[in-house]
């Protein structure tokens, strides 16, 4: 199918690999952008971050309506339509991959469908339904992701055993759910089934679902799993599965006992694994490290000077955002720009009920590497914007420098903490202090003046606090 030859060839269509196909060829570099998916966009926006929103959206809508009676409205039982439901979720997902498409037509990227696989140090062959073509490049980015692990033990061979990307499908609403792993992933999922009507139990290794944030922010996310789920069981393990007829049999153990108990389905949502394989990787100087990831540098540069790696391929926070950040780094090194992916501010989000965000240092980090801070937390009870929605259970704190007052780390749990936490993230990047976030006038009532007033509570100041 012949030869063509680029300045920039990039391996993954997804956050990050289409960011550096854009940012390269605005640069004026001429850009390939090879995917073996036809739907660009990669796993966050075909098979994750946004199927996953679009569900907890529907979840969202379902659970206000039900405790809309509380407040004096009554609706009925709401009437799930699992087609339409899929209809809907697609048609966000057509529209968003046919946007990446359109702009790699606008920027003039060209877009090769096939899998990508290294033939030396500046070319590349790529394998697709009609055949094999080659590209040759002065540079490459490797973006190609990554995919849901499935441990061997629970990889029965069965329909009824779930990765995320099965669980976002929609097949059916399970009248019992289990969800092995009590991270971000399987306790959205948990929260969208609990919302459809699955029975929905969690298990998790850990002695806590959401192991990675600080403790009082999980406190409302656990309280939730209390009162909607039917199980949540931590410091477990699973210490077997089998198919057994129309469901899955279960074995789990703990400190305290072993017992079993049945399923119709399972997600399995222990980790990603990277798609660092089959990618003909040998034939270059890139290296990976013990897990399969590759090994970068500061600059997103590999061992071999003319590839760079991006993404969920270079492990770290599993994060489109960090990907796509990562996409722009890599781009100016290599149109000539010195640019380095140091100490970042990356805002994590978990879209549970209600969602938990943060930014820069933990509390909990704090606490682990002996840094000495100060915390300040206001408490959404004292929020009047918080009380309008009747969603009283979330917090703010701040994780402030001693002497300084500078903001080092910023924690929200409650409605909307997603979008909260980008405040937090700029207070960070630009060094602000408790004193400037005090002093910006925050307009009311809204959930954003948590912000001002956590900084108020600091000083003593807080006319709610």
């Amino acid at each position: 199918m012949g030869t063509q030859s680029v300045d920039l060839v990039v391996i993954g269509a997804g956050p990050g690999g289409y960011a550096a196909a854009f940012v390269a060829a605005t640069h004026g570099l001429t850009v390939a952008l090879v995917d073996s998916d036809p739907k660009l966009g990669g796993v966050c926006l075909n098979r994750g971050c946004i199927p996953s929103k679009a569900l907890l959206h529907l979840a969202k809508l379902i659970r206000e309506t039900n405790q809309s009676a509380h407040h004096g409205l009554n609706f009925g039982k709401p009437e799930i339509d699992l087609n339409k439901i899929r209809v809907w979720k697609d048609s966000v997902i057509e529209k968003l991959s046919g946007g990446v498409a359109h702009i790699a037509k606008k920027r003039n990227v060209t877009v090769v469908n096939g899998r990508g696989i290294f033939q030396s140090s500046n070319s590349l062959r790529v394998d697709s339904a009609n055949g094999q073509s080659y590209i040759t490049f002065k540079h490459a980015i490797i973006a190609t992701g990554s995919r849901p692990a499935l441990p061997g033990a629970f990889d029965l061979g069965s329909h009824r055993i779930m990765t995320s990307t099965e669980a976002l499908e929609l097949a059916d609403i399970p009248n019992r759910l289990l969800v092995i792993g009590g991270g971000y992933i399987g306790m959205e999922l948990s929260s969208v089934y609990s919302a459809l009507g699955s029975k929905v139990s969690v298990v998790e290794a850990q002695g806590s679902i959401l192991s990675g944030a600080d403790p009082d922010l999980i406190r409302p996310v656990v309280k939730f799993t209390q009162s909607n789920l039917e199980s949540v069981w931590t410091s477990t393990k699973v210490k077997s599965m089998k198919s057994s007829g129309k469901s899955i049999k279960v074995s789990f153990e703990n400190d305290e006992k072993i017992w079993e108990d049945s399923f119709d389905r399972v997600l399995v949502s222990v980790g990603r694994t990277p798609n660092s394989q089959n990618l003909g990787l040998e034939n270059t100087k890139v290296q990976l490290d013990d897990r399969g990831y590759i090994k970068v540098n500061s600059t997103l540069a590999t061992a071999d000077s003319s590839i760079y790696a991006i993404g969920d391929i270079v492990g770290g926070l599993m994060l489109a955002h960090k990907a796509s950040k990562e996409a722009r780094i890599a781009v100016d090194n290599i149109v000539g720009e010195t640019a380095e992916f140091k100490n970042p501010v990356i805002p994590a989000v978990v879209f549970t009920d209600p969602e938990v965000a943060w930014a820069g240092l933990t509390e909990t980090e704090a606490k682990a590497k002996n840094i000495a801070v100060k915390v300040s937390k206001f408490p959404w009870s004292a929020s009047g914007r918080a009380m309008t929605f009747d969603r009283t259970d979330g917090l703010t704190k701040l994780i402030l420098e001693p002497g300084t007052d500078r903001v080092l780390g910023v924690g929200i749990v409650g409605v909307g903490a997603g979008e909260l936490i980008a405040e937090g993230a700029l207070a960070i990047e630009m060094g602000a202090t408790a004193t400037d976030l005090a002093e910006v006038i925050h307009a009311h009532p809204t959930l954003s003046e948590t912000l001002m007033e956590s900084a108020e509570v600091y000083y003593g100041t807080s006319a709610h606090g």
